[in-house]
This record gives structure tokens, C-alpha cells and sequence, in this order.
């Protein structure tokens, strides 16, 4: 957080889940000037005029299906919102949206959703649908972590971050491009289709390479060596 630059006057917003919604990491942001959207666990401590209380309590014994605003987010859908604006546990004040989908909401139930932001100026739709950006990050990220295996990393320096991402999309558009090349042939492709392909086409050529090397009499364990597999 420290190391990322900005232009000047230009208005940056941080999108995190609840597991990262932290004091440390919230001040992080706010120390260089960064607003959060961040969703938050339910068990949270609010003070509605004055009187601390957890968000889901608060929920069930006071909020009822007049205190909603129906929100409609282009793209997203109908919500049935309650906005609320002070002290969050640790944080001094910001703006809190406990959102039910619209046919969801019963009396008594905690929210599906809560939406925490530290600007306090932004609309219940634009806050909601900054988040929804968030969503599409977090498909790209299981993407990359399931189906090209790069949960492994773990950087720590903007400089490691941004050659890490450079070796994404590096990946994606080989893919993209293979994609293009093979469709032209067979129906439509997706990348998955793509990655299952290549590594089909790869473990085959390990078979081949294997059954020519047993043909040879070369001895297995020098074969394991090389493919750097052990017995």
C-alpha cells in the first residue's frame, strides 16, 4: 500500500473483503489518502446513537421493512438497503449499507451484505457498485490461482506485484491467442478448454518421451532425474 503512487487529485478507492477489513490495513489506506469500500462480518460493533451494538443485532431487533431504501444497481440488480453513518469498531466514522437482496429480506435477519466506506459522500448505488468491481477481481484471482496454478506466489514488494502481473497477462494472451488460432477449426473455445488442450498435449509428449527412453534401456531413476519427479 505504502509503495503504490497516484496522480495528483486523483480519487482512489481500495476494494477488500472482510477477511482483509482490518484497523491496520483500513489506516494503511487512509495514511496515503486512499478511501476503502471493504466488506464487513456482521459481528462488527456499531453506535447508533451512542449505544454500542453488534451490526447483526442491531439488524434483527431494530430494523424493520420501513427503515429500507430499494436500490437498484445497473447490472447487479433490486436491494433493500439500510445506510448508517458513524463509529464502526475501530473506525471513527463511515458510512455502513446492510443490504438484502430485494425478495430476501425477512424480519429479524441479519444482512446478506455489509458494505463499509470511508467516504461518507458517496451514494448507496455508486458504493455498491464500486464493490461489484471487486467481484469480477476475485473471479480473475481464483481463475488464475485454480486453473493456471498461481496460488503459489506470495510477493510482497509493487515491484514483484507488477512483474507478477506482467507474467499473467503474458499467460492470458498466449492463451487468448491460442484460443483465436483453434477455433477457427473446431467450435467455440474458452481458455479452460485451452489449458485442459495444452496439458493433454503435454502429459502426451512425457508418455512418448518416457516409452522412448524405456526402449533405450536408460535407467529409470535417471529419467526421473531429468523430469525431476521421485520414485
Amino acid at each position: 500500500m505504502e509503495s503504490f503512487t497516484s496522480d495528483e487529485g486523483e480519487r482512489i478507492y481500495v476494494l477488500i473483503d472482510s477477511w482483509y477489513a482490518s484497523e491496520k490495513v483500513i489506516n494503511a489506506c487512509s495514511g496515503k489518502g486512499f478511501h476503502v469500500i471493504a466488506a464487513v462480518r456482521t459481528n462488527r460493533i456499531i453506535c447508533p446513537v451512542g449505544l454500542p451494538i453488534s451490526i447483526r443485532d442491531f439488524a434483527e431487533q431494530y430494523i424493520r421493512h420501513a427503515d429500507l431504501r430499494s436500490v437498484t444497481v445497473e447490472g447487479q440488480g433490486h436491494y433493500r438497503v439500510y445506510d448508517y453513518e458513524g463509529p464502526v469498531s475501530e473506525i471513527e466514522n463511515a458510512k455502513l449499507l446492510f443490504s438484502w437482496k430485494k425478495d430476501d429480506y425477512t424480519a429479524a435477519s441479519k444482512p446478506q451484505v455489509c458494505l463499509l466506506c470511508t467516504d461518507v459522500s458517496l451514494d448507496l448505488v455508486t458504493i455498491q457498485w464500486y464493490y461489484h468491481v471487486r467481484w469480477n477481481i476475485e473471479t480473475g484471482y481464483r481463475y488464475f490461482k485454480e486453473l493456471l496454478c498461481f496460488e503459489q506466489y506470495q510477493l510482497h514488494s509493487f515491484t514483484g506485484i507488477q512483474r507478477f502481473w506482467a507474467i499473467q497477462f503474458l499467460t492470458q494472451n498466449f492463451l487468448e491467442f491460442q484460443r483465436q488460432e483453434w477455433s477457427r477449426e473446431n467450435a467455440e473455445l474458452t481458455l479452460g478448454d485451452v489449458v485442459r488442450h495444452i496439458r493433454e498435449d503435454y502429459f502426451g509428449q512425457i508418455i512418448v518421451y518416457v516409452y522412448q527412453q524405456a526402449l533405450e534401456k536408460k535407467p529409470l531413476f535417471d529419467i526421473l532425474k531429468l523430469l525431476r519427479l521421485s520414485a
